[in-house]
């Protein structure tokens, strides 16, 4: 347990830094501002999220969750302290992971399979619901009063950042690396514990969901996608 707690503050420091280069922190004033805009977005995105896994298992009658505390909207319930200070100074975080118990499933490939889906189709949910409170403002407010510097004007983005940040998470957590649910969906699929290097990548999976991040993978793959379920909401819902 400690040596991998020290890998992964060895790991967040190097993202750290690769952040600070990329210039995420080179204008802390802007950087500070623009995350606080984005704040109620993933409070919003990340309890919806662990929601989701705890709802779906709650109601397949695993009653882990439930009695963790977890079957709420409540963002404390959720909160990860140090997955919050890692997603404000790495730009990327995490919330506490809702424990399951698949032995009260009575289908547990197709229920796990569910309870994997569950997160990222709360996120799918959260960002179409916002789109239409987005365009529904965009309609109905006058334009001069939505720009950059007025209140409504920050109000607008903050809803917007909602969609956003809903999306970025839905895409980055349909990602097939442990211990995304992108992972959680495959193996359900496929079947992968049958598979001899299940476990191993299983084990070893944050680290590698790290590595990618450090290099830039991670954005290779991510970027195209949420740009188009964006521009599909933008298309079809905001505008």
């Amino acid at each position: 347990m400690k040596n991998r707690m020290k890998q992964l503050g060895i790991l967040l420091v190097i993202l750290l830094m690769v952040n600070i280069a990329q210039n995420g922190l080179s204008n802390p004033k802007t950087y500070f501002l623009n995350m606080l805009i984005a704040l109620p977005g993933i409070v919003i995105g990340l309890s919806f999220h662990e929601f989701g896994h705890a709802f779906v298992s709650d109601r397949l009658g695993d009653p882990t969750p439930r009695t963790q505390g977890r079957v709420t909207l409540n963002p404390l319930a959720h909160f990860d302290p140090v997955g919050f200070l890692a997603l404000m100074f790495c730009g990327f975080g995490w919330g506490i992971p809702v424990e399951v118990n698949s032995r009260y499933y009575k289908h547990p490939r197709r229920d796990e399979l569910l309870v994997s889906l569950a997160g990222v189709v709360m996120n799918l949910i959260v960002a179409i619901v916002f789109s239409f409170i987005v365009h529904f403002v965009y309609i109905n407010v006058p334009y001069d009063k939505l720009s950059d510097g007025t209140l409504m004007g920050t109000l607008f983005n903050i809803l917007l950042q909602v969609v956003i940040v809903n999306v970025v998470l839905m895409v980055f957590n349909l990602i097939p690396v442990p211990p995304l649910d992108g992972f959680g969906i495959i193996t359900e699929i496929f079947n992968l514990r049958e598979k001899s290097f299940y476990y191993t990548l299983y084990n070893y999976g944050f680290p590698i969901l790290m590595i990618l991040l450090i290099v830039g993978v991670v954005d290779k793959i991510l970027n195209p996608m949420v740009n188009g379920v964006y521009a599909l909401l933008l298309q079809y819902i905001i505008l």
